[in-house]
């Protein structure tokens, strides 16, 4: 029998080490702590004087971008270790999460309620410093940026379409579900190319095994609207005046957006 520091080097460390498949015990804990997380913040904010809405959820769009390319500085292999470790996936999202916090905390105490602009402009100079990193490299697949955004484009298009049509989904009138939509038919589209066309392999548990079965990563288009679209239904009709709303969209907007990103500035890169 495997003792205690066993299972945590085979389940916890290992994984994060050599960068591999998340597996089905790590993937329920990270699930469980993301929960912990959001109640935590939900906490947290109003006695930060922090409220969470449409407007923050905008100007966290670039610590979204800024964690993802920090992501790909590691993928390039251009941080060594142990420091590299701190910026694999789960841990990456811990110190984002700080960075964001800080930023978050000073913009609105010197600031004050007027804190959204230069909260979103600290974000937007981290996005710049990391992309400037990486300009270093030579793009080897640069069509690989415009064909995501226009598949993933195409198809939200399509929906945006369907929501005025179909009273089914209604929902999608709030641009804020179809930006969540949106982010997660380009996380979709970046999985596609990088499985089908460049031979990159998913990391999650239920995506593999539904890829592996289906013979295609284009199994992730359905896939996400079958989850996407009844949770956020019930969040709309559920939460619809609930300020835990705008927490749980940017939460959703980020599963989808952040690996969007990474995965297409690596196939992008080639790395």
């Amino acid at each position: 029998m495997l003792d205690a520091a066993a299972l945590l080097q085979r389940y916890y460390i290992d994984p994060i080490i050599h960068d591999t498949s998340y597996n089905p015990v790590d993937t329920v804990t990270w699930a469980a702590l993301l929960c912990l997380s959001l109640l935590a913040l939900m906490w947290l904010l109003p006695r930060w004087g922090v409220v969470m809405d449409g407007r923050l959820v905008l100007a966290s769009l670039p610590y979204i971008l800024a964690g993802s390319s920090l992501r790909v500085i590691e993928d390039a292999e251009m941080v060594a270790a142990p420091w590299r470790y701190l910026l694999i996936t789960p841990i990456i999202f811990f110190l984002v999460f700080l960075v964001t916090a800080a930023c978050l905390l000073a913009t609105r105490r010197i600031w004050g309620e007027g804190y959204h602009t230069p909260y979103a402009t600290l974000g937007g100079i981290w996005v710049a410093g990391n992309l400037a990193v990486l300009a270093a490299m030579e793009p080897v697949n640069g069509w690989v940026i415009p064909a995501v955004f226009l598949l993933g484009s195409a198809l939200a298009a399509a929906f945006w379409l369907l929501r005025s049509r179909l009273s089914a989904l209604h929902f999608l009138r709030d641009p804020f579900n179809m930006i969540v939509i949106y982010a997660h038919l380009l996380d979709a589209s970046s999985t596609y190319f990088g499985v089908d066309w460049f031979g990159y392999y998913e990391k999650h548990v239920v995506p593999t095994a539904l890829i592996n079965l289906s013979g295609t990563a284009a199994v992730m288009f359905p896939l996400k609207m079958i989850v996407l679209l009844p949770a956020l239904y019930l969040i709309d009709r559920e939460m619809e005046s609930s300020p835990a709303k705008s927490l749980i969209t940017l939460t959703l907007l980020t599963l989808g957006l952040a690996p969007a990103v990474r995965n297409t500035l690596r196939l992008a890169l080639g790395i």
